[in-house]
This record gives C-alpha cells, sequence and structure tokens, in this order.
C-alpha cells in the first residue's frame, strides 16, 4: 500500500500542500483533481521524490520513503511528466529500455531486452521502434513514455495529466492502456487530471483539491456532484450517469 499522512509543501513562504492524507491498494487508480495550480503536479513529486515535503510521511509497502535509496524507489515509483523532454536523442526501443535501469546492474540482460521487445509489440509500437523519439508525434511520444513505466515493472504509477495535448482517439487510448497496466500488473496509479469525464470512467477514487487541500476524496459518484464542481470550479453544471459513472455537462 502507498500511505502519505499529513503531507505539507511549501514553495517561497506560500503553502502548496497542506495536510493531504492518502491510502492506495494495489489495483486501483486514483485521480487527482481540481483547477489549475492547486497542487496536483507538486504532490506527484513529492510522492516521487522529486521534491521534498516540508512535513508529513509517505509510506511506500510499509517503508518510510524518505529513507529509501534512489535506486530502491525507482523499482517502487514510476513517474511519467505532464510532457515528454523537447531533446530525448534515442530511439524507441532504447528509450523503452531505460526504463529497466533500476534493476540493470552492469548492461541489459536478454531478458530484459526480450521485456521491452514484449511491452513494444503488446503497446502497438512495433513500426516506431527504430525510429527517433524526437521525430514521433505528441501521442506517441506518451505511449513510449508509459511503454517506459511498463518496462520500469513498478508498484505505483504516478501519472501527470497523461491525456494532455492529445486527441480524442489517443486520449483513449492512453487511458485504457494505464486501466490495462493497473489490472494486468497488479500494480496501483495516482494521476493528475483535468479532463474530468475521463477521471469518472477509469478511476476507483477522485481525489479533488481547492488551494492545495483536500476538498473531498471518494468514489466518483461522491466526488462528481453539481454542488462539488460549483464551489471548486465556479462552474455551473448538470451531471448525467452513463454505466454507473456520473459525466459532466456544463451550462
Amino acid at each position: 500500500m502507498l500511505s502519505i499522512s499529513g503531507l505539507f509543501f511549501s514553495y517561497k513562504d506560500t503553502n502548496i500542500l497542506e495536510n493531504i492524507d492518502i491510502k492506495l491498494h494495489k489495483g486501483k487508480i486514483l485521480s487527482v483533481v481540481g483547477p489549475n495550480g492547486t497542487g496536483k503536479t507538486t504532490l506527484l513529486k513529492c510522492i516521487a521524490g522529486i521534491m521534498k515535503p516540508e512535513k508529513g510521511t509517505i509510506r511506500i509497502n510499509d517503508k518510510d520513503a524518505s529513507r529509501m535509496k534512489r535506486i530502491e524507489l525507482a523499482r517502487c515509483i514510476s513517474y511519467v511528466p505532464q510532457s515528454a523532454p523537447s531533446k530525448f536523442p534515442l530511439n524507441v526501443f532504447d528509450a523503452v529500455l531505460m526504463g529497466r535501469r533500476p534493476h540493470i546492474t552492469w548492461k541489459p540482460s536478454k531478458k530484459d531486452l526480450n521485456m521491452v521487445a514484449e511491452i513494444i509489440k503488446s503497446m502497438g509500437l512495433e513500426d516506431i521502434a527504430l525510429r527517433d523519439f524526437d521525430q514521433l508525434s505528441g501521442g506517441q511520444k506518451q505511449k513510449v513514455l508509459l511503454a517506459r513505466a511498463v518496462a520500469q515493472d513498478a508498484d505505483y504509477l504516478l501519472l501527470d495529466e497523461p491525456t494532455s495535448n492529445l486527441d480524442l482517439k489517443h486520449q483513449m487510448e492512453v487511458m485504457k492502456m494505464v486501466s490495462g497496466m493497473v489490472q494486468g500488473n497488479g500494480a496501483a496509479a495516482i494521476l493528475a487530471m483535468h479532463d474530468l469525464n475521463l477521471a469518472s470512467r477509469f478511476s476507483d477514487t477522485i481525489m479533488m483539491l481547492n488551494s492545495g487541500k483536500i476538498f473531498c476524496h471518494g468514489d466518483p459518484r461522491q466526488v462528481i456532484t453539481v454542488k462539488n464542481i460549483k464551489s471548486v470550479y465556479g462552474v455551473e453544471a448538470k451531471i448525467y450517469m452513463n454505466d454507473s459513472h456520473p459525466y459532466i455537462m456544463p451550462n
């Protein structure tokens, strides 16, 4: 289980996150939603060890994350940023192979190479496996970064806006991939999301942040309500149910 208790983070005397508590079991997807600037990305970076919280504890599989070595943390946590690096001078195969680095002592083994080849095949990336990463479209790059996260074979996936700047087809492909990774590999995922309808469809639970604090947390039907959308986003909306998932239609 991934457990976060009493997490605070501030930047230049400005509180970004206040008293964040999370418990996430394997096999589950948690989406973190909220307006721009409410701390979603900062929360993921704190969990990934990129930023250091001011207060609070993060425990990964019952271990204090602050006492874990970086290599040990990388075997447990896989972080996919919102946007791909502007320059990434590797072909697709080598980019995915980088996900094996926490498990490689000297050089990739035959097992590592075969694992990467299988991941590339399963995610439909065979046709671009030898293409330069920098030459790919935004949707292709996002799928490659997800493939690298799969290759890392971590228990917990942290995905920052995994559908940003993607068309509708690629949004659905990426979200189905994330769902498949969690269900098939026994992992868990925390997604920072802007699209509330995608979050509602693919998440087990949703945590809605407002000004760095937890406004509400629970099942999508508990979180995606007319009252909560009005309070947090300042938007009048109607909520429709589809296959037990709430969907938002702004007025």
